[in-house]
């Protein structure tokens, strides 16, 4: 299998489906060779995102019974295999079902797990009612349906057990189509509303209503808005499981879940164009917000994870928000969402803080979101001045939202705030640089990550020369391509080190934001044009190389999708301003 990518322009863009999974807003399933954790096989294959990630069936293109090699280019709206001898294409055909057709060559749908045991794998049987073939699978705990539209389909292991081949083999001298349909138990056997052209229209009709919504302000300076936009709809889900609203996913490769920190940074590319979609996405983890106000650590379609949190960027989250979304909020939105933030809020203050101080802390780096960082070598159980920073904003949100409420509680958030802020100089300010600490032996954290520079985002509660040593520190992790999460002449550093070195979406755009807060507008300005030249150039992967630019990991992750369209639409606002 090769691939090969077009030039883009906005009518015809193209992508790599080894980076980015071919899918379409609403669905739980996508064609990818990605099958699992950084493994890429040979052959496309159908992957389900329904309790987990699961490659449910092998696409191999055949002539004769043998495998042909094939070039593969994929849109939006169409993924096509050419061969020398015919082509397949594939559209999906709403959420739940993918159309294939192919001419000239065959398609093998083969099953992708090792063998049907009575806990695990994959079943296969031809309906007696309307000849369809079915598979059935353990890992998803779903049905496939594949029903031939036209030529033939022949099945090999219909009704075997243990260990054997199971296959659908699709052909026809004059042409070929089957649907795919991922169900429960049970539906009416499918019956095509549209021919093929006009559910690839359709979809192709959906995803460029998407596109206006959501970048209408681009032009040939974002050249990677596009793309972008598409990897936020091919990675949105429709309500499924634990997750009770449309949610856009962090990846459609393995990391397929939503994180109580990764959504802020969704919704607030949505805003400016969905405002009722980026509210949804903002509020959506707090549906599973528990007794004690923490939020989850993640939330899939069948798994909530509560073992770690994610760090308390909502208030700064949701102010940002507000400022991008059109219009006004209505009172029960903001007493619902002053209810969500205070109960997330006191979590921090009343399970978090050791009795006799006045900073929260962290039990792991996890609850950072910068797992690894070099902030926890020294100890895990840390308070951290980006913990403080935070807390700070969270609770100015607070004392505002309470003044406009008509509530009572606006000085007691005040009087917090003053307090934490006070704290976070006091404790974690060593004169030249915020320091994390142990919080029983006070034992301080090394300095040379990017994490305790964050503190910059509670600007307005930092002195003059705090601000001024802070901007200067993070100056020292700018490379060519953005703010390098370990300071690059650090010991530390690794250039695949995930939160040791590589530069990350969330970093650069709350140290941009701080960095603009605190009146250095032009190493702002650099910042964000240094993270949107490098999406330019590699995409929305994980995390970058620092020093080369080069994706690194899942190279498909919504929140870099999302940053890149936050900093650029911002950069043309500036730029229009001026």
């Amino acid at each position: 299998m090769t691939t090969t990518v077009q030039p883009q322009t906005a009518q015809a863009l193209t992508f790599d489906v080894r980076d980015i999974p071919f899918s379409t807003k609403g669905a739980w399933f996508d064609l990818s060779p990605v099958v699992a954790l950084h493994t890429t096989a040979e052959d496309v294959h159908l992957v389900s995102h329904q309790t987990g990630m699961h490659a449910v069936f092998v696409l191999v293109p055949e002539t004769d019974g043998t495998r042909t090699e094939t070039t593969i280019t994929a849109s939006p709206s169409l993924l096509t295999w050419t061969a020398s001898d015919g082509e397949i294409d594939a559209a999906f055909d709403g959420v739940t079902c993918l159309r294939i057709r192919g001419r000239g060559i065959s398609l093998r749908i083969g099953d992708a797990s090792t063998g049907l045991t009575p806990f695990t794998g994959t079943y296969l049987f031809r309906d007696p009612i309307d000849g369809a073939a079915v598979f059935t699978s353990y890992e998803t705990g779903r049905r496939y349906r594949v029903t031939s539209l036209k030529g033939d389909l022949d099945l090999v292991g219909a009704e075997a057990l243990g260990v054997h081949v199971r296959d659908a083999v699709a052909s026809g001298d004059d042409g070929w189509e089957v649907a795919i349909e991922e169900f429960e138990s049970a539906r009416p056997s499918y019956l095509p509303l549209l021919g093929f052209t006009d559910v690839e229209r359709a979809t192709a009709r959906d995803f460029s209503a998407y596109l206006d919504r959501l970048a209408g302000w681009r032009d040939a300076r974002t050249p990677a808005a596009d793309l972008a936009a598409y990897v936020m709809w091919s990675a949105t889900v429709r309500p499924l499981g634990f997750l009770r609203q449309e949610s856009i996913l962090m990846s459609m490769h393995w990391m397929d879940k939503v994180w109580s920190w990764d959504h802020c940074f969704n919704a607030l590319a949505l805003a400016p164009g969905d405002p009722a979609a980026a509210l949804a996405q903002f509020r959506l983890i707090f549906d599973h917000q528990d007794a004690s106000g923490a939020l989850p650590d993640s939330v899939t379609h069948s798994e909530i994870l509560y073992n770690f949190v994610k760090p308390p960027i909502h208030g700064w989250a949701f102010d940002k928000l507000r400022q991008r979304m059109p219009g006004v909020l209505s009172p029960e939105d903001l007493t619902n969402i002053y209810d969500e933030l205070s109960a997330w809020t006191d979590f921090w203050l009343d399970s978090r803080r050791i009795d006799g101080h006045e900073l929260a802390h962290y039990q792991h780096g996890n609850d950072s979101g910068w797992d690894n960082s070099s902030t926890f070598d020294s100890d895990r159980v840390i308070e951290a001045p980006d913990l403080a920073a935070f807390l700070v904003l969270q609770l100015d949100t607070l004392a505002r939202l309470a003044d406009e409420l008509g509530l009572d509680a606006g000085a007691t958030r005040r009087a917090e705030r003053d307090a934490m802020a006070a704290a976070l100089l006091a404790e974690l300010w060593d004169g030249d640089t915020f320091i994390a600490r142990a919080p029983l032996s006070g034992r301080t954290s090394s300095t040379t990550s990017l994490l305790n520079l964050l503190a910059l985002v509670a600007a307005e509660f930092l002195p003059v020369e705090v601000r001024e040593r802070v901007a200067a520190s993070i100056a020292g992790h700018l490379t060519l391509w953005g703010p390098a999460t370990e300071l690059p002449s650090s010991p530390n550093y690794e250039p695949d080190g995930y939160w040791r070195g590589p530069i990350w979406a969330p970093s650069t755009v709350i140290v941009e934001d701080g960095l603009r807060s605190a009146g250095f507008v032009t190493l702002a300005d650099t910042v964000s044009a240094r993270f949107r030249r490098l999406c330019e150039k590699s995409g929305f992967a994980e995390n970058f190389d620092a020093q080369t630019g080069e994706g690194l990991r899942d190279r498909a992750y919504t929140w870099t999708a999302s940053s890149y369209l936050l900093l650029a639409q911002e950069a043309l606002i500036r730029a229009s301003d001026s």
